[in-house]
């Protein structure tokens, strides 16, 4: 049976475990979103985790674990859109789509996924954006935006890391807007 559970310091030893010694995709440590483009390119996967360890010690957590059996098999990285704030630059496809919206408590988002390799194919993705949604309903949320891919070419691919637009669709969430080719701008309302 899988479990999911808020990101809090005293989980830091599965999160740690799950991204394993370079910190996943390429030891982004679910950076990529917190950090402005010149200090990714400055940083490295030790200044990566560093930065992420720091974020879930301070709190509220970044996102959600998956668990099966004791062990993580799962992240999603979700919260209010202000604390991802490279997600909020009107320059990418996952912008807001009216101003205020980045500053709103009430309206979150799902950046990131990270599933374990041995857990991939079984639909993870679809639970942990389930889990998703009761979480952000349970901590205020209004609405829930998310900016997935529409394919990939394998389900092995890197960009994958924004989840499927078809896990999204499947959850109830409707395009907003599509600024980039294949990457939906995608609304729940809770």
């Amino acid at each position: 049976m899988t479990t999911f559970k808020p990101l809090t310091n005293d989980l830091w030893p599965a999160f740690e475990e799950l991204f394993g010694k370079q910190g996943a995709c390429y030891g982004c440590w679910c950076t990529h979103f917190r950090l402005p483009p010149a200090a990714r390119r400055a940083a490295d996967h030790k200044g990566n985790k560093a930065h992420i360890r720091a974020r879930i010690e301070a709190g509220p957590p970044p996102g959600l674990l998956a668990f099966e059996g004791g062990r993580a098999t799962g992240w999603m990285q979700i919260g209010p859109r202000a604390d991802i704030p490279e997600w909020n630059n009107k320059g990418r496809a996952s912008a807001p789509l009216t101003d205020g919206i980045a500053d709103d408590p009430s309206v979150w988002a799902i950046s990131c996924f990270f599933i374990r390799s041995a857990a991939r194919g079984k639909g993870l993705s679809h639970l942990l954006v389930e889990a998703g949604i009761e979480h952000a309903r349970a901590n205020g949320a209004k609405l829930l935006e998310a900016c997935p891919m529409t394919e990939a070419k394998t389900s092995r691919s890197i960009g994958l890391f924004v989840g499927s637009r078809r896990v999204f669709e499947q959850a109830g969430f409707a395009v907003m807007a599509e600024r980039k080719p294949g990457r939906p701008l995608m609304r729940l309302e809770l």
